[in-house]
């Protein structure tokens, strides 16, 4: 991995050097924009709307218009800014882990010690685990001041950006405020239907089929010489999916109470892909 900055954790007179790296990578299959006619890749150049010219992005600068008055920001502006030039990720407060909402989490980073000596950084992350919190830290990366939040994952340090309050939009649907009524027994076959999927949750079992269809799909052109029916690389579809409206919650949720049931009653002679929790028992 690649270090994307350096600085400091700190947090009243504790110092703790790390290094940030990506906690994440993309593994989309990358595509690119041709020209439908030849094949021809499709470029775009920077162009200036004054003098014409293709502007390198070396020459590029940044510019706020307000009133009709341009104002220039140059690399060196931007720079100078103090924020821009700390190094430090500085600690605001320490809150109970579950008072951070999972919609405002975005971009994960991972914390490296870059010191001699580790102790800080394990104090730090120790006495996370043991008091239940996170901290809640500001930062400044790429000419953007950011909120994060620090939490432990296994024996590192993460730092996962937030957003900010006015970042995450209010949920004002009409159809939330009206009165439902849900009966006892409704209830209870929803819930069966959940405890029937019920399992430990396992990342890895869990693939992107789209990405898995894109590649299939390409590596099929390539071996058909660019020329084949789509069909000839993922056969017919199994069945016609039925249209209709779903009209009677209540047949809705037995029908996949059933067809669940049946599901793992046809499979009990094999080992399920999901693992079962020990706390939780098959419905039925």
């Amino acid at each position: 991995m690649r270090t994307i900055w350096k600085g400091a954790l700190t947090f009243g007179l504790v110092n703790v050097p790390v290094k940030v790296y990506s906690a994440t990578e993309d593994h989309d299959v990358p595509l690119h924009q041709v020209h439908e006619k030849d094949g021809g890749r499709i470029r775009y150049q920077r162009t200036c709307e004054v003098c014409g010219e293709t502007v390198a992005y070396a020459d590029i600068d940044r510019a706020y218009v307000e009133e009709g008055q341009t104002v220039v920001l140059t690399k060196d502006d931007l720079a100078a800014l103090p924020s821009e030039k700390s190094r430090e990720i500085d600690v605001v407060e320490f809150v109970p882990s579950d008072q951070v909402d999972l919609l405002t989490l975005d971009k994960p980073y991972y914390l490296e010690p870059d010191s001699k000596s580790p102790k800080a950084y394990v104090l730090l992350r120790k006495t996370l685990e043991q008091t239940d919190r996170t901290a809640i830290v500001r930062f400044t990366l790429r000419q953007k001041t950011r909120l994060a939040a620090l939490r432990v994952r296994g024996k590192v340090l993460v730092l996962q950006t937030l957003l900010w309050a006015d970042e995450v939009r209010e949920a004002a649907f009409p159809a939330l405020d009206e009165d439902v009524r849900i009966s006892k027994k409704e209830l209870e076959l929803s819930a069966s239907l959940v405890d029937s999927y019920s399992a430990d949750f396992d990342p890895e079992s869990f693939v992107d089929e789209y990405q898995k269809e894109l590649r299939t799909l390409i590596d099929a052109k390539i071996e058909a010489g660019d020329t084949f029916d789509v069909s000839d690389a993922f056969g017919e579809a199994e069945g016609d999916a039925k249209s209709g409206e779903v009209i009677d919650l209540m047949e809705a949720l037995r029908a996949s109470v059933a067809r669940t049931k049946a599901a793992r009653s046809d499979s009990s002679g094999g080992t399920s892909k999901a693992k079962k929790s020990p706390s939780k028992k098959k419905a039925g």
